[in-house]
């Protein structure tokens, strides 16, 4: 029998803490998961937004907790690269069998690099390889419910949402039952599809984000397959179906890297995520961990697809397209969907801002719900690029005006603070060079998304096209933090009529203006629309110009009603007139 030195026995004794302390961290996520469908039924929407961010905060409290024991454990040798390389491996034996061992071993990367203060990626101390694919090993399946069509849509659905009944009555299941098959045989009419459907497989448990429930799943037929998501409202009156999802486009905004994640207990996450890759082939696999919820798992994934990239392809990092920013430097590679956001060293006179105000604004927005138009950005620390990737002029914009975050380490670039966002076309460049029938759209879209981040207490503050981007759905979103601020800490204003001509000519306000003072009306002057889009803008936004439309969105706010801000369109098909 082979003898254990005292070594061994300390790395299984820490290797055994670490696995104890991710299985409390993953039961208290599960726990509070499974407080959704009670806040759903309850109606209690205040309640969903404190365990959103309670939820969030619980891995950073948990790896807290455990470093304490680490260290109490490993005393003067807490910093031992070979010890902890005999943890590291007594650890990935004791997971093997473990659901999602992939969490685990982000889980335990997380303690060592906080630990050793890791730049880049240490092999030795880590779990991080570049042709590790997380689903590559998921043999088993999702729990589901399949239900095969025995000749009537109104009899499978019946069938289905017969299962799903919620401690809230239904406020009219035959018209909710009545509204599915409709819109499905709509659809497929649309679609030309003449070949039946065959059965409908939804995962077992339903999804929870903010005021709605979710079921999710898939149509088969013979030779075809439809995405599927049925939308449930609970209302005053009980509950009904509000909304039946089936394009890939409509499904894939549902699970947008611009909402608020899911609420859904899973027992095993990868396999939902293999799940809704089938169905939703073009979303990255770091955005689907992501917006379930495991935001470590996804910011993992992203670093995967990233350094991938660079190791598959001879891409650079150059700056990003459009005007360039006072507060960050942005820049992105040549042919990867994503934009990189340092903070610069000073800001110009114009930006009132500091630099923990800009980070504590970024902190704002990963907690809040986003409401689709926000973009996650995923913050990385200490992370190490190869200098020779990067275009010369970014180079020297980084070494100069980013310096305080930026130096060479040999061949290398390291960046010890750095935002990774979805790449956007901004919508200044887009209603420049895209067909004007989209632009008017996109024009209409952005003021959408003003009243949708009103909705949820967010004034973007500057409303400057170049703030917004445009994704490959058409939806305009932010993604400039820096001057953004709650709708109730403005006080919006109508502008003082001048009382003489010279007051008039004043290159300055004649008035006093508050740090906090906000004029609606002239947000107009300074969007540089020319005269058709800005005819777009006012035939459909032109209220969003008046003071007190703000005002009364205050009142709204500040009585704690919540304005919902919904992922879809309500369809054309309603379950009864007379709801």
């Amino acid at each position: 029998m082979e003898t254990k030195g005292p070594d061994d026995v300390l790395a299984r004794h820490c290797a055994s803490l670490i696995v104890g302390a991710f299985a409390r961290y993953n039961a208290d996520f599960r726990k509070l998961s499974r407080r959704a469908p009670e806040r759903f039924e309850n109606r209690d929407w205040a309640g969903v937004q404190s365990d959103v961010v309670e939820r969030l905060d619980l891995y950073g409290v948990s790896i807290n907790a455990v470093l304490v024991e680490i260290e109490a454990a490993l005393g003067a040798r807490s910093q031992d690269v070979d010890l902890w390389h005999s943890i590291k491996a007594a650890f990935a034996g004791a997971i093997e069998s473990l659901p999602d061992p992939e969490f685990l071993k982000t889980y335990f990367s997380s303690i060592t690099r906080r630990l050793f203060n890791t730049t880049g990626v240490a092999d030795e101390i880590e779990f991080f390889a570049l042709d590790l694919d997380p689903l590559r090993d998921i043999t088993s399946h999702v729990v589901t419910n399949t239900y095969a069509n025995r000749g009537s849509l109104e009899l499978l659905f019946e069938e289905l949402l017969s299962d799903f009944r919620f401690h809230t009555p239904w406020r009219d299941f035959d018209g909710s039952v009545g509204h599915v098959a409709a819109d499905v045989k709509l659809n497929l009419e649309r679609m030309g599809e003449t070949r039946p459907v065959r059965q409908v497989e939804v995962i077992r448990p339903v999804f929870y984000q903010m005021t709605r429930a979710y079921v999710v799943g898939r149509i088969d037929g013979d030779g075809w397959t439809l995405p599927l998501a049925i939308a449930f409202r609970n209302g005053e009156r009980g509950v009904l179906v509000d909304a039946v999802m089936l394009k890939e486009g409509d499904v894939s905004i549902l699970f947008s890297f611009t909402r608020s994640y899911f609420h859904v207990d899973l027992e095993r996450v990868g396999e939902a995520v293999l799940f809704l890759k089938r169905i939703l082939p073009g979303k990255p696999v770091s955005e689907l961990f992501t917006v379930l919820g495991r935001a470590k798992q996804g910011k993992t994934e992203r670093f995967r697809e990233i350094f991938r990239h660079l190791e598959e392809t001879d891409d650079r990092f150059i700056l990003a397209p459009g005007e360039r920013g006072l507060v960050m430097a942005c820049f992105t590679l040549e042919d990867f969907n994503v934009v990189f956001k340092i903070i610069r060293d000073k800001f110009p006179a114009v930006k009132n801002v500091l630099r923990e105000e800009v980070i504590a604004k970024y902190d704002m927005v990963f907690k809040h719900d986003r409401a689709g138009r926000l973009v996650d950005a995923q913050e990385f620390k200490r992370v190490r690029f190869p200098k020779r990737r990067f275009a010369d002029d970014l180079l020297h914009e980084l070494l100069t005006e980013t310096a305080d975050t930026v130096h060479v380490e040999g061949d290398d670039l390291v960046i010890d603070h750095i935002y990774v966002e979805r790449r956007l076309t901004p919508l200044n460049m887009f209603v420049r060079s895209a067909p004007r029938e989209q632009c008017a759209l996109a024009v209409i879209e952005y003021g959408q998304a003003i009243r949708d981040l009103a909705y949820t207490n967010i004034f973007a503050g500057d409303l400057l096209l170049k703030n917004f981007g445009v994704t490959r759905n058409g939806r305009v979103i932010f993604y400039d933090y820096d001057e953004l601020c709650r709708v109730t800490d403005c006080r919006f204003r109508e502008l003082p009529e001048a009382s003489n001509d010279e007051d008039e000519m004043r290159a300055e306000s004649w008035f006093y203006v508050a740090d906090n003072d906000v004029f609606p009306e002239t947000f107009i002057n300074f969007l540089g629309f020319d005269p058709e889009l800005r005819q777009v803008f006012l035939d459909h936004h032109a209220d969003i110009l008046d003071a007190d439309w703000w005002r009364q969105l205050q009142k709204r706010l500040g009585s704690g009603e919540v304005v919902e801000v919904l992922p879809y369109h309500r369809h054309r098909v309603r379950v009864a007139s007379s709801l």
